[in-house]
């Protein structure tokens, strides 16, 4: 009898221990940092007007720079198609001037290639253009070095906005 009783309290003191245990794996996964691309839509947030979750962006590198998209993912919704519209405008006419403060608060001031645009900005065509369901900017020089400065600046876009960002191809 004694015996049985000792079983079935280390049992039980077993089994408290491995519920407390999970618990606390638990809380620790709960809690755990969030990662690069939280981090980065939580700050785009800040910056960018429309709401990530219902736009798209695309970074696609071209052979004399790169072509930025953000649309809606319902082209029938104005508000962000708006919101898009007039934050890509605006960013364009500050990249023309070499600002890129507003990609430096998201992605950080060691953004790959953002160093090498800022100084090389006068040496970069920036176009932006409306669409039917969101905007673009255009972005053309002929200097080699900032091609690769700014196809840097896209794989770092793409990296960081994960699932919110898609690629291209030249």
């Amino acid at each position: 009898m004694k015996m049985n009783l000792a079983r079935r309290l280390t049992a039980e003191a077993v089994g408290t221990a491995l519920l407390l245990a999970t618990g606390l794996l638990a809380s620790t996964v709960a809690s755990s940092p969030p990662t690069r691309q939280e981090e980065v839509a939580t700050r785009g947030a800040q910056v960018m007007p429309f709401d990530l979750e219902q736009t798209m962006h695309a970074f696609q590198p071209q052979e004399d720079g790169g072509l930025q998209i953000v649309t809606a993912k319902d082209p029938a919704n104005s508000q962000q198609i708006a919101l898009i519209q007039a934050h890509l405008a605006e960013e364009a006419a500050k990249f023309r001037q070499g600002d890129f403060s507003d990609p430096a608060k998201i992605h950080g001031e060691d953004m790959p290639g953002l160093a090498a645009l800022r100084a090389g900005a006068g040496h970069i065509d920036v176009q932006y253009t409306p669409l039917p369901n969101g905007a673009q900017i255009q972005y053309t020089t002929k200097n080699p070095a900032l091609i690769v400065a700014l196809h840097q600046w896209f794989a770092a876009q793409l990296s960081d906005h994960g699932h919110h960002a898609v690629g291209g191809h030249h």
